[in-house]
């Protein structure tokens, strides 16, 4: 079902590409009724667009003669920065409109002058992101929306989740931010149901409704504080921790929020987390360049003793020599294709 702001811009295009239609023409292309399509053009009067009614047999609705919508003018670096602000925001999953973005950068370019629509759609289409892919599943824009409204008027609302386990809740919820972290939209805030602060995909949510209670968020509230500290809490197979010995501020820049929480402690931190699987930890703790000791699990040292281990062999002198004699003779940098003797496979194409 189309949202009413949706059906008031499709009836201001349809009175820009045709003059004199009826209230009842406007309601079937709208799907609508005609009572409804008053009350579009009545909130487009409101935005200050001139709209006609003329009764009769010849009469209908239409634009004050000579009114035109001001064309879209926008400059080479304005443009430029809303051609890449929709492709980003596509490629990163910052989007959750899906196809809307393709419609409004068609929209945009439709409207621009050849010699800027030119180079833009250039850079579009070569425009390459070294990211990962963005997540399959995109909140709903409606929903999206009404979070962040109501986060901005302090107003608590309804929610419908759906969990990963599949089973649904119903909750009143006060959202105190809406939160995009790696390529998902979250938001957090007090959950009635629970009577704790609590953080939810909003991906997840099926429906938001208007409730009747107001809140104020906390003055000391960070709202990605909150999600990165939720993150870093979900639960796991396996539970850390490990002693850090360094400044705790450079440490603290080295390790993510949602990987782990950091307490400070006289001479370094120690760090809490939770991982499903060891050996990404072990990776983690072996690009530190601070001394750490794990105090658990134990099988972490298993893990990290392991990995040790490969990086040994890997660095060992006859691993070296095994991978010199395999290994093509290679020129210098900069060494010009026929300079390569002839028949080398290892020669770069010209």
């Amino acid at each position: 079902m189309a949202l009413p702001l949706t059906r008031v811009l499709a009836l201001l295009e349809l009175l820009q590409a045709q003059a004199g239609l009826t209230g009842a023409e406007l309601a079937r292309r709208l799907e609508t009724d005609v009572r409804t399509v008053r009350r579009y053009v009545a909130q487009l009067r409101e935005l200050g667009i001139p709209v006609e009614a003329e009764r009769g047999r010849y009469g209908g609705y239409r634009l004050a003669r000579g009114y035109r919508m001001p064309p879209l003018v926008l400059g080479n670096d304005e443009a430029l920065a809303v051609v890449l602000g929709l492709a980003a925001g596509e490629r990163l999953g910052l989007n959750p409109a899906g196809p809307a973005a393709a419609s409004a950068l068609a929209k945009i370019e439709r409207v621009l002058p050849d010699a800027l629509r030119e180079p833009l759609a250039a850079m579009r289409e070569t425009l390459r992101f070294t990211a990962g892919e963005i997540p399959a599943r995109a909140p709903r824009p409606g929903v999206l929306l009404a979070l962040a409204q109501a986060s901005r008027q302090g107003r608590t609302v309804g929610l419908r989740y759906r969990s990963w386990r599949d089973d649904v809740t119903e909750r009143e919820f006060d959202p105190y931010g809406v939160v995009f972290h790696s390529g998902r939209w979250y938001v957090t805030g007090h959950d009635h149901l629970r009577a704790a602060r609590r953080t939810f995909r909003i991906d997840r949510i099926e429906a938001v409704t208007p409730a009747e209670s107001a809140f104020t968020v906390p003055a000391d509230f960070d709202p990605v504080a909150q999600v990165a500290s939720s993150l870093a809490g979900a639960p796991y197979r396996w539970e850390v921790e490990v002693l850090i010995d360094g400044p705790a501020e450079d440490i603290a820049r080295q390790l993510p929020r949602t990987v782990a929480t950091l307490t400070p402690r006289p001479g370094g931190v120690v760090l809490h987390a939770r991982a499903e699987r060891l050996d990404g930890m072990a990776r983690l703790l072996a690009c530190l360049e601070w001394p750490f000791t794990i105090r658990r699990p134990a099988e972490l040292r298993t893990e990290l003793a392991a990995l040790a281990s490969r990086l040994a062999e890997a660095a060992s002198p006859a691993n070296r020599d095994q991978v010199t004699r395999r290994r093509p003779v290679s020129a210098p940098a900069g060494t010009p294709a026929d300079a390569w003797p002839p028949g080398d496979p290892s020669a770069p194409s010209a």
